[in-house]
């Protein structure tokens, strides 16, 4: 067999907790449910676990989701992880869940210290629920640059998956010189070695985007046979392996499209009883197939912008289309206040931590298992490696306070605050709940100086509801009283 499929399903939400109680408000846009966790697993994860489908496909699920997800949906949490193990029985020990960068940042936009904690701290979430390290790790909204892909590299990540447009160009390796165009004859049944400037090298699987895009707008309508052959399609007659792959976010079977799973899981059924092509992940059809080719990478670009990674940082003219006529010249100063801020809780944090960490940066790192229900030996663990001398328990706390907050100041870039129409909306509050409470734990009194710079900052951010003011407005109205 030299045929071999691969759908890739990217499951994510964005972090919906109150910070200051741990829980999910109701949401009453999600209705009749509590909130859109709730819904969409209903609609989607608990179906795909139902109708057997992750065994059978590639996948990740965003850290914080999976958090959710353990506390609030138990068996369909415990059906992932299965699903894992039945993966490593089905393709030769190669395991189909792949890690995530941790809080959904757009990598490219961070500095180069919070790309190495939430490549880490992807990995550490990994090994913690799935019980072996990832080799694979998928890059929020696919945002690459190269220093992002050293990242990855330098934590022993073999590969990632991006979107076709953004190589820029390809060549066998070992030839010299890129040909001119190069990117338009992609083939994306083949995996490709990028080159970086540590030296080290990553594999890059550039998935088939006109499937990609047909399944997330409308092939499902049409059934899972249509779906195997759609996949099926791009083989050719030839004795090399060739792998046709998809990538979407896995919404896309049960929310997006109701029966969505039904499909895939048709697809799937299809596939093997016809002989069509082998089912397989990437990590299996890399050990099988290593790049025989490399490429370039076009530099500071994603799968939803088209231009580029503008959607989170400028008025680039990307938004849902639900608001045709509001700008969202919002984003650049949203940007700008949120890295002042960075910066601002940044220095706090050097300056504390060096009373309790030989290293802060190198502890926070590390911190993750002390961040998400730890136990008696991971704290004891952490310190032990962390602190430069023993800690007494009161020490431990502010310590522990300090990395806390960095944890807020990463969560407050999640992607999605800036990916919708309005800065008034639903997303844009929550990574301002978690400015607020990064400042709260950097032992900043209320209406202190460094909130108050921060609010200052923020009045340049306007929404395009009149009612709903500059995002100093917004903050105080949805941040400051929720946290009372």
């Amino acid at each position: 067999m030299t045929r071999f499929v691969c759908v890739h399903g990217h499951f994510y939400q964005p972090p919906r907790e109150n910070p200051w109680t741990g829980r999910v408000e109701p949401e009453a846009s999600a209705a009749p449910f509590h909130d859109w966790n709730e819904r969409i697993t209903k609609e989607c994860y608990s179906p795909n676990a139902d109708a057997g489908n992750y065994a059978r496909m590639s996948f990740n699920f965003g850290p914080t989701l999976l958090s959710w997800l353990e506390r609030e949906a138990g068996p369909v949490y415990e059906a992932i992880l299965a699903a894992d193990r039945e993966s490593r029985e089905r393709f030769s020990g190669h395991g189909s869940a792949i890690a995530q960068a941790h809080s959904h940042m757009i990598l490219p936009l961070a500095n180069a210290r919070d790309k190495r904690t939430q490549v880490r701290w992807g990995i550490l979430d990994f090994e913690r629920r799935f019980g072996r390290s990832p080799v694979g790790m998928w890059l929020p909204e696919t945002a690459v640059n190269l220093e992002t892909l050293d990242a990855l590299a330098e934590q022993r990540m073999r590969f990632t998956i991006l979107a076709p447009d953004q190589a820029r160009a390809w060549r066998r390796i070992g030839d010299s010189g890129w040909p001119e165009g190069a990117a338009a004859g992609l083939d994306t049944r083949r995996p490709y070695a990028v080159a970086l400037p540590s030296g080290r090298r990553i594999a890059v699987f550039f998935y088939d985007g006109p499937t990609a895009h047909a399944i997330a707008f409308g092939e499902l309508a049409r059934g899972g046979e249509a779906l195997a052959r759609r996949l099926t399609r791009v083989f050719t007659d030839g004795q090399e392996p060739q792998l046709a792959h998809a990538a979407t976010d896995g919404e896309t079977y049960g929310h997006h499209y109701r029966g969505g799973e039904r499909v895939l899981a048709q697809a799937f059924g299809s596939l093997e009883a016809e002989g069509l092509a082998r089912l397989t992940n990437y990590d299996e059809f890399l050990s099988s197939a290593p790049p025989a080719f490399e490429a370039e990478i076009r530099e500071n670009t994603s799968w939803s912008c088209v231009h580029g990674i503008g959607r989170w940082r400028e008025d680039c003219g990307c938004q849902t289309g639900e608001h045709p006529g509001w700008s969202q010249s919002w984003r650049a100063p949203l940007r700008e206040a949120l890295d002042w801020l960075r910066d601002a809780l940044a220095a706090r944090f050097e300056r504390g931590g060096e009373k309790y960490f030989r290293d802060p940066w190198t502890a926070r790192d590390e911190s993750l298992p002390v961040l998400s229900a730890p136990s008696a030996g991971d704290v004891e663990h952490f310190f032990g490696i962390s602190a430069p001398r023993p800690l007494d328990p009161e020490e431990r706390r502010r310590a522990l306070r300090l990395v806390e907050m960095q944890r807020y100041s990463m969560l407050m870039f999640a992607s999605c605050g800036w990916f919708f129409d309005d800065p008034a909306g639903l997303e844009t509050r929550q990574i301002l709940r978690f400015a607020a409470r990064a400042i709260e734990l950097s032992d900043e009194q209320p209406r202190g100086s460094l909130e108050e710079h921060f609010l200052t900052r923020l009045e340049a951010v306007r929404s395009n509801d009149p009612t709903a003011g500059s995002g100093r407005e917004i903050y105080e109205t949805s941040v400051t009283r929720l946290s009372a």
